[in-house]
């Protein structure tokens, strides 16, 4: 069997497998152990003992329960809904003030969590409920909370930047800084798409009655506090390791520990929400290990064989395509297996493929990585499987249908769509913060 067929083999393996509904790790990890057996024999054995080791040898990987562990316990404790009632006043006299509080909360959660889920179990749970009950157009709103929550992978803290520093061996503080200013960007586009259109339809957003707005300035300035301890976490985990005072790892502990104080400052760190936060936690942090266990071991086995060389062959000899063409088809598998995987198992398939790819062609795997978190933030949101959709269904209240949450993505995708193009077509976008930081 020639080597091409050995790597479409078990590429067509581990998808048959995915789709039979098992376990990620598990399908990856099956796939490359059987394919190093059938290869090397007995002695293949070594492999996934060597990428255990190298996984647990990436000190990195420390930040990944930490970041999950602080976002989880913000939630939990209540400072989240604190939070969005600060939005809900000073946000709440303008025509969509509510959705365009709601992105902004959506930013902040990113920033503390580095997860889509939690904003989108924030934004579903407290967000949607209260612009539903004052009328708000339920599909547009519904987009807001999907669109908001995808943030979640692109702000730094992103969890799924760290998976892909870890895969593709690239700084993780590279890509994270590197994150920071098309997610904002995003978000700017996402509320200037909302002012358009509530004052092209005003029915869409009733404004927030006064009477309920009605009370002292002082008494605004008080709810302030609400942003105030976000702000101070953010600060001291992400300000202090761009100064250099602390690692990667350290700012990590940090945002934890900071987020620990807040809870048990605002006395809502209670047994049952520590109890919560540490199970919840673990599940995750545990699943990233184990797929990212399995991801080395499918690498190592793919790197063996030469199927990413054989793969650069095929784009640039037999195809005779031009490098943007190679980028803007890569773009496009993301997309299509965004219908049916998460993120991270599509990074696991692709990245050990694309990334030296992208190297050989010339182009920088730290805007990459920026391009791919944001392909992946369309693809959740792409009918007929997109992850987020799922998840939005699963959370909204009943009167939300799935025909509403496939119409409310529309204009979003769109958005981000016209964001991707741009860091496409400008890739100092994206490149511009690392590059100052890094060079100071």
């Amino acid at each position: 069997m020639s080597y091409e067929m050995i790597a479409l083999t078990m590429f067509g393996g581990m998808l048959v497998m995915l789709l039979t509904g098992q376990r990620i790790f598990a399908a990856i990890g099956f796939v490359s152990a059987t394919a190093s057996l059938f290869l090397y024999g007995t002695g293949a054995i070594e492999m996934p003992f060597n990428a255990a080791f190298q996984l647990f040898n990436w000190y990195p990987m420390l930040t990944l329960p930490l970041f999950i562990y602080m976002g989880y316990i913000l939630s939990e404790s209540g400072i989240a809904d604190d939070l969005y009632g600060m939005f809900h006043v000073w946000f709440g006299g303008l025509r969509g003030g509510l959705a365009i509080g709601t992105i902004g909360l959506m930013v902040v959660i990113s920033a503390m969590n580095g997860l889509s889920v939690a904003g989108m179990a924030i934004g579903a749970t407290i967000a949607l409920p209260e612009m539903l009950r004052r009328n708000y157009d339920k599909v547009m709103i519904t987009g807001v909370v999907q669109a908001g929550s995808s943030l979640g992978i692109l702000v730094p803290p992103s969890v799924v930047l760290v998976l892909y520093g870890m895969i593709a061996r690239q700084p993780v503080g590279r890509l994270w800084l590197a994150g920071v200013v098309p997610g904002l960007m995003m978000a700017a586009m996402f509320v200037i798409y909302i002012i358009i259109r509530c004052k092209l339809q005003p029915e869409l957003a009733p404004i927030v009655s006064k009477e309920e707005l009605d009370m002292p300035f002082s008494e605004k300035l008080k709810l302030l506090k609400a942003g105030i301890v976000p702000f101070l976490i953010f600060f001291f985990m992400t300000g202090l390791f761009l100064m250099g005072i602390t690692s990667l790892v350290e700012s990590s502990a940090v945002g934890a520990a900071a987020a620990t104080v807040a809870a048990l400052a605002k006395r809502s760190l209670t047994r049952e929400v520590m109890e919560e936060t540490l199970r919840k936690t673990l599940g995750i942090s545990c699943m990233f290990m184990w797929i990212i266990l399995a991801a080395l071991c499918f690498g190592s086995v793919f790197d063996g064989i030469g199927a990413v060389k054989a793969i650069e062959s095929l784009f640039i000899t037999t195809w005779d395509l031009s490098p943007w063409q190679v980028l803007v088809m890569m773009q496009l598998s993301y997309i299509v297996m965004g219908m049916f995987l998460d993120d991270t198992a599509m990074l696991v398939i692709v990245a050990p493929l694309y990334v030296p790819l992208i190297i050989s062609l010339g182009y920088n795997p730290i805007w990459y990585g920026v391009l791919y978190t944001i392909t992946c933030q369309i693809a959740y949101m792409t009918p007929p499987f997109g992850y987020n959709l799922f998840l939005m269904r699963a959370m909204a209240p009943d009167e939300i249908t799935l025909s509403d949450i496939y119409r409310s993505i529309i204009p979003f995708v769109l958005v981000m769509t016209l964001a991707l193009v741009l860091i496409m077509i400008f890739p100092q976008i994206a490149l511009w913060l690392p590059n100052l930081v890094y060079t100071k």
